[in-house]
């Protein structure tokens, strides 16, 4: 089972085999990766076609060093023609790439492996506890738009300092051609049930400009 069917030459009957098991664990794949990745029908569609396509590349290249390289530049081009995806269909298509490689060498027994193993753990560890972290749940990205006149250093502190438990800046940057301000900050309440109270004392603040306040991860924290 785990060894490989491929003899030299590959042979029509080979290809074929490879083809349908490629095709069908990629199917059932997608299929469990549905339930924890929120992406488009046609996301799924295309990573259940992936190990097929990267098996068949891997089937024809067979050792040409020249054949390779283009196609690795290939790989390249598509990669950067396309829009960045999320952590969940980064290391979704990664595993069909990988297992794509593994059928592709004959090694139709480790490619089925790859995918439905992966697919397993990934929905298992989904469901659980790890990684969570509760403290860390609880930090927000508080944006204040100011106008230009204002002054803000000092403004909130009073606010900040009734409101919260934990303040760090994440920067200033300008808005609305320059005649407003954008504060940023990674906040924690002291208390949730406070959020409109403290999003309203803010309010009297800013001259009732816009307010965000959402939560917090890496990239948004970024301005």
């Amino acid at each position: 089972m785990f060894d490989s069917i491929y003899t030299s030459p590959v042979t029509p009957a080979q290809f074929f085999i490879m083809a349908a098991a490629a095709l069908t664990a990629g199917f059932i794949y997608s299929w469990i990766m549905s339930f924890r990745i929120r992406s488009a029908k046609r996301f799924f569609l295309v990573t259940a076609l992936v190990p097929f396509i990267v098996s068949a590349v891997i089937t024809f290249i067979n050792g040409n060093i020249g054949a390779g390289v283009a196609v690795g530049g290939a790989f390249s081009l598509i990669r950067f023609r396309s829009a960045q995806g999320s952590a969940d269909e980064i290391a979704s298509l990664l595993a069909a790439m990988g297992s794509g490689i593994a059928f592709g060498m004959g090694y139709a027994g480790y490619g089925v492996v790859i995918l439905i193993v992966f697919a397993l753990i990934y929905l298992a560890l989904g469901f659980t506890g790890v990684f969570e972290h509760k403290s860390l749940a609880a930090d927000q990205l508080l944006r204040i738009t100011i106008p230009e006149s204002l002054e803000y250093n000092g403004t909130f502190d009073e606010i900040f300092a009734h409101y919260l438990k934990n303040l760090e800046s994440e920067g200033v940057k300008t808005t609305g051609m320059g005649s407003m301000f954008r504060l940023s900050y990674k906040v924690r309440l002291k208390d949730p049930k406070e959020e409109k109270a403290f999003i309203d004392e803010l309010r009297t603040k800013n001259g009732n400009l816009e307010i965000a306040l959402l939560p917090y991860t890496q990239t948004q924290g970024q301005l």
